[in-house]
């Protein structure tokens, strides 16, 4: 049950514990070493023989207490199936009790993941001072994270206070930045980027999320946001558009008969984008119930590998930080990403006279090499006539 190593995806981590009791009798990587996937690392076993470890388990199962031990466990308040007896036959003695207590009263350094403990290492954090999270009070990597954002926090009140001369610290990337860098760098050198932008009348869209954010608890709705319904908007335009949901790698363009919906997470280690597979298939509160879910392991952590992989089509939404329009890269070997901004007031002439209506910013990013302009164009005015018309297309 204890962590000993920790396996790092594209995107993710994920620690592995010990599967078996036993010690650890040959070290054969240093602790922070990169090693490949089936490179054995460590033999763990019984320092004594077969034989003798039954013989010992046997005996210690059967094994009595003395009445001092007894008493002296029970005075402070020590399980008697949690002591392991040195005496005759196993026998616990009164000093095996004492070396419980002696244990309680010097308890050993926190447990810390192989990961967590790395990070400390990078950014000299001492592990005396966190409060681990996890099992068993174990140290995480998101303890150490939160750690050291606090030692940024006071070191900018002590900056402050005592005007310290300027200074660089190098950081070294994670190995989920480190995967962003290359996967961004080769996105650009390896394909052909064209953005075009669009907007849509976003008030039928405002009125139906107020409908939801005011519906009856039990309906389970409330929780729905607009970019739920761009998802589901996107998710049901894209079916009539194959050009622009496939993927191009290595001389070959594949379109999916299904939409696997990727969506973009800001996360306190880098961009994740987990992946809705089947999303055209899904009701509007399914949908919206699979983003939510993948968001929230993707900020803790715990996104399956699974859940990052298929992608045929990726949404970006920047409209909470008050971004317009921008220019999305291409998730390769995605050949289209939708970038979606905030809601502004456009001037529209309306029966020779100006009205202003909120309108939704959309940026669509394709891939040139396979995808020519005027079928994205088609897509995204068909996407913006979907969202204007959100009522029309849930009836579908």
């Amino acid at each position: 049950g204890e962590p000993i190593c920790a396996v790092e995806t594209d995107k993710t981590t994920m620690e592995v514990t010990s599967t078996t009791a036993g010690t650890l009798l040959n070290q054969l990587v240093k602790t922070g070493d990169d090693v490949p996937v089936m490179t054995p690392i460590a033999e763990v076993g019984s320092s004594v023989s077969p034989n003798t470890q039954t013989s010992n388990a046997q005996t210690t199962n059967a094994a009595s207490i003395s009445p001092r031990a007894r008493a002296l466990a029970g005075a402070n308040s020590i399980p008697v199936n949690s002591i392991v007896g040195s005496g005759p036959a196993g026998r616990i003695i009164e000093r095996d009790v004492q070396a419980v207590l002696s244990i309680q009263a010097n308890p050993i350094p926190p447990r810390i993941t192989p990961l967590a403990q790395r990070i400390a290492q990078e950014h000299n954090i001492n592990i005396a001072d966190v409060k681990g999270t996890g099992p068993n009070g174990q140290i995480t990597r998101d303890d150490i994270e939160q750690a050291e954002h606090m030692e940024r926090g006071a070191w900018s009140v002590r900056r402050e206070a005592m005007t310290p001369a300027p200074r660089s610290t190098p950081h070294a990337l994670t190995p989920t930045r480190k995967v962003i860098a290359k996967r961004m760098h080769a996105s650009l050198l390896n394909s052909a980027q064209l953005t075009m932008t669009a907007s849509a009348d976003a008030r039928n869209l405002q009125r139906y999320r107020h409908q939801l954010k005011n519906s009856d608890a039990t309906l389970a709705l409330q929780t729905v946001t607009l970019n739920d319904l761009v998802l589901f908007a996107v998710a049901h335009t894209l079916p009539q558009f194959p050009e622009l949901n496939a993927t191009f790698g290595e001389g070959v363009l594949m379109q999916f008969a299904t939409v696997q919906l990727g969506f973009a997470v800001d996360t306190p280690r880098g961009l994740l984008v987990p992946v809705i597979p089947q999303a055209e298939t899904l009701s509007l509160r399914q949908l919206a119930s699979q983003a939510r879910m993948l968001a929230a392991q993707a900020r803790a952590g715990t996104l399956l590998p699974d859940h990052l992989r298929g992608g045929s089509f990726t949404i970006s939404n920047l409209g909470q930080f008050g971004i317009e329009t921008f220019t999305p890269i291409l998730n390769p070997p995605q050949v289209a990403i939708l970038g979606v901004g905030g809601i502004d007031l456009k001037a529209i002439l309306v029966n020779d006279h100006v009205e202003h209506i909120p309108h939704l910013h959309l940026s669509l990013t394709i891939d040139h090499q396979v995808v020519d302009g005027a079928p994205a164009a088609r897509f995204l005015q068909a996407l913006c006539r979907n969202l204007a018309q959100f009522e029309l297309l849930l009836a579908l």
